[in-house]
């Protein structure tokens, strides 16, 4: 059963407002409407995380498929609200030391290995509950990165991160092995 990976396109950024409250921006919404092309044949159900930038993302697109949402907390970003919002080059520096030290709560956030090991949980209980439908996975770039390195049997690593904001992979869910690297939604 082939599954896709997705990460939310382009948000509005406002320091004001908790991360998990941002939404997809203009050219947010407009990249998430050419999911429904790319998905279009390709899958059966839709699973996404309750922040809200990732569900905005999932509704345009199962309102487009004719689909439902479910909504997974467990497929949430990694938890930073140690922090909040950081400004670029901060935020940067913490995500490079976050993928660097994978066992340690940089700057108080939730730790690589945690974030992995929810993520992989809350993909497999999906998976579960449909044995034979193909599942986009609606989320985040951090828990995306996380979940290739388990599902390539590769170490964290920044490297695995997504090429930016609104990217995609696709899994095999049988074998938990991933079949492709990141792709831009083009």
């Amino acid at each position: 059963m082939s599954c896709y990976f997705i990460t939310h396109p382009e948000v509005v950024i406002d320091p004001s407002v908790p991360i998990e409250q941002w939404g997809l921006s203009d050219a947010g919404w407009a990249r998430a409407r050419l999911l429904s092309h790319l998905l279009r044949s390709e899958v059966d159900d839709i699973v996404s995380s309750a922040e809200v930038k990732a569900h905005e993302t999932a509704e345009i697109v199962a309102q487009a498929l004719g689909l439902g949402v479910r909504v997974d907390p467990a497929l949430g970003e990694i938890d930073r609200s140690a922090t909040g919002y950081l400004p670029p080059h901060e935020f940067e520096l913490t995500v490079d030391a976050f993928f660097a030290n994978p066992h340690l709560p940089e700057r108080g956030w939730e730790r690589a290995i945690d974030a992995q090991a929810r993520v992989e949980r809350a993909v497999r209980a999906n998976l579960a509950a449909d044995r034979d439908d193909r599942i986009a996975f609606i989320g985040h770039g951090g828990v995306g990165a996380l979940l290739l390195a388990s599902l390539s049997s590769r170490p964290i690593s920044r490297g695995l991160d997504q090429p930016g904001l609104g990217s995609y992979f696709t899994f095999e869910a049988r074998a938990w092995q991933a079949t492709g690297e990141w792709h831009r939604i083009e």
